[in-house]
């Protein structure tokens, strides 16, 4: 590609640049020729007719010369009738009597055919020459013509030297294109060859040998981004390996208890009592397999765009309250206090109620879950710069530094506590789809996840 368009920009000057500066520069020198003719002839001109002796005449015309810079030839017409037109004949010349001879002045015929000051240019045997014929009327007919001539070859020779540079000049520059394009080429292949290859590794699980970025051009700048695309994957690959390995413990232990109960519950032998223990065990673990399978289907239909919100004005302060009282049993059981802090007012956000409760469940679980027996809950409800937040907040140990930029990840978990990792990601996105933001500050005994929603 640098050779053709070296090769094409060559061509244009060669073709085109060099014969249009040699036609600009004869062009004016035409013009300066006329320019000449016609102020310089009128002295020459007013001898026609006037019986001046030859000797005037040809002192005029070397005045003439002398003045214009240029070679003047006064040239007489005849009045015969030939069949090629008017002849012409040299009076007077300021050059050398044998230069006449070899000027046809081709210019001057047509200046004495027309009447009018004509231009143009002769090729001799020394080469170009630029002329100017001003024919001189008199008694009604054109009686003598002046003409103005001045070699052009150096012009021509010139121009000739400048192509044969462009054609030097491209030479070496469609080598060095030639060159530098196949260096360049090569350098850009080998870079996108080592891009293919981690691809390639990428593709076959291989996350652990990132691309070296060694400039910040375009090729860097994908380098970068696939550097960082390929981290992502890594850890994207490392949370579904966990996922696997947590779903698989998560699925198996409630199957393997249902299949252990059923089998004791076929004792006919038990008492009541026992039976009734047995049945809760059995509702628990249906529970726990409803609640991972009903993570996993929203988390599908979140990530496909399938999942459909219904927003509508919604006091937080009331579904807040509501949702709150579903916990009281799992806190007797974990020996924790929740407190609500709410408005005596209303507080109404635009929101899906069915989501807003879904969210608050998880955020009250997480806070059960990942703290110990004893902990105090808060929840709070406020209006604040034209957003509502709902904070759910516990004196548990907090999260890890390391861990805060990665807990709304899917199957991510910061500790070995139950759980699949779903929860918070879930709510983190359904957040996001009602116009949204869920948000957590953790520090040594204090975590508080923040929900902000539009107010009405």
């Amino acid at each position: 590609m640098f050779f053709a368009i070296t090769l094409v920009a060559i061509g244009v000057l060669y073709m085109y640049v060099a014969p249009g500066l040699q036609a600009r520069l004869i062009d004016e020198k035409l013009a300066e020729l006329a320019s000449a003719a016609r102020a310089h002839s009128g002295p020459i001109a007013r001898t026609v007719g006037a019986a001046e002796p030859l000797r005037v005449v040809k002192a005029r015309v070397d005045t003439g010369a002398l003045s214009s810079g240029a070679r003047v030839t006064l040239l007489s017409v005849s009045r015969a009738v030939a069949p090629n037109g008017p002849q012409l004949s040299s009076l007077a010349d300021s050059s050398r009597p044998t230069a006449t001879e070899r000027l046809s002045f081709p210019v001057a015929y047509r200046a004495a055919a027309t009447g009018t000051l004509r231009t143009g240019t002769e090729m001799t045997s020394a080469g170009t020459v630029a002329e100017a014929a001003d024919p001189v009327a008199y008694q009604g007919h054109v009686a003598r013509v002046l003409v103005y001539s001045s070699p052009v070859s150096d012009v021509v020779r010139n121009v000739a030297i400048v192509r044969h540079e462009i054609l030097v000049a491209g030479g070496i520059a469609l080598l060095l294109a030639l060159v530098g394009g196949y260096l360049v080429a090569r350098a850009l292949a080998q870079r996108v060859k080592r891009l293919e290859r981690a691809a390639e590794q990428v593709a076959a699980g291989d996350f652990e040998h990132p691309i070296p970025v060694d400039s910040s051009d375009e090729l860097g700048q994908l380098a970068v981004a696939f550097n960082d695309m390929q981290r992502q994957l890594a850890r994207l690959e490392s949370a579904r390996k966990k996922f696997i390995a947590t779903a698989s413990h998560e699925l198996r232990t409630p199957i393997f208890s249902l299949g252990g109960f059923v089998e004791l519950l076929e004792d006919e032998d038990l008492d009541p009592i026992t039976r009734r223990r047995f049945l809760d065990q059995v509702s628990e673990q249906v529970q726990r397999l409803g609640k991972l399978s009903g993570d996993l289907l929203d988390l599908s239909k979140l990530e496909s765009g399938s999942l459909e919100l219904r927003e509508e004005q919604v006091d937080l302060g009331e579904l807040t309250r509501s949702v709150s009282g579903e916990f009281e049993p799992m806190l007797d059981q974990h020996d924790s206090h929740l407190e609500l802090r709410l408005a005596a007012r209303r507080i109404e956000a635009l929101c899906d109620p069915v989501r807003v409760a879904q969210i608050v469940r998880i955020l009250i679980d997480n806070a059960l879950t990942h703290t110990p027996l004893g902990t105090r809950i808060v929840v709070a409800v406020g209006r604040e710069d034209g957003r509502v937040r709902l904070a759910v907040r516990d004196d548990g140990g907090g999260i890890e530094h390391d861990a805060i930029g990665r807990i709304f990840e899917p199957f991510y978990t910061a500790d070995d506590a139950r759980g699949s990792g779903l929860g918070l990601a879930i709510a983190s996105e359904l957040a996001g789809r009602m116009a949204g933001r869920l948000s957590v500050e953790s520090g040594p005994r204090r975590t508080v996840f923040t929900l902000e929603l539009p107010a009405r």
